[in-house]
């Protein structure tokens, strides 16, 4: 996958999780997932670790969204847990939707339909929510991950072939 200029996609990775935070479990799924968008031809330009929580998620995508045009990409805190507000977050610090994103990662698992998971546009980076499952989060990126350079390229405001 190449950009608009030649280079490589760039992509950030977002683990949400308390006990990742705390050091009392392993981040399996954040690694899992940069490994993956490495495969699929991203450059991984930034991993970072959140507590969950709402507020500390939308800290944590202002800094990785603001000033980047790529993927941004979270994973943990979109199921019914009391401490998973990842999409809640993600909906303050969006300024528009793609729910056609979300939608289509919800499909490639039946325990997709218990993801609260969004995806949207700040700024020039689209952000996706997926699940802490390590298996889940790389089964919901791979539902899209053939439209999204088309997607930065509309973002980019780029020449496209449609």
């Amino acid at each position: 996958m190449m950009s608009v200029s030649g280079a490589k996609l760039q992509a950030k990775v977002l683990t949400v999780s308390d006990g990742v935070v705390a050091g009392t479990r392993d981040d399996t799924g954040g690694r899992g997932l940069v490994e993956h968008l490495r495969t699929r031809g991203f450059e991984v330009v930034d991993h970072e670790v959140s507590a969950d929580g709402a507020h500390e998620v939308a800290d944590a995508l202002v800094r990785l969204c603001d000033g980047f045009a790529g993927l941004v990409v979270t994973t943990g805190g979109t199921g019914f847990g009391p401490r998973d507000q990842t999409p809640e977050g993600t909906r303050a610090v969006i300024e528009r939707d793609a729910p056609g994103l979300a939608e289509a990662m919800r499909t490639v698992n039946p325990l997709g339909r218990l993801s609260r998971g969004i995806a949207g546009v700040r700024g020039r980076a689209i952000v996706c929510n997926t699940p802490g499952s390590p298996r889940g989060c790389i089964e919901q990126i791979e539902a899209i991950i053939d439209v999204v350079p088309h997607a930065l390229r509309l973002l980019a405001g780029a020449p496209t072939t449609h």
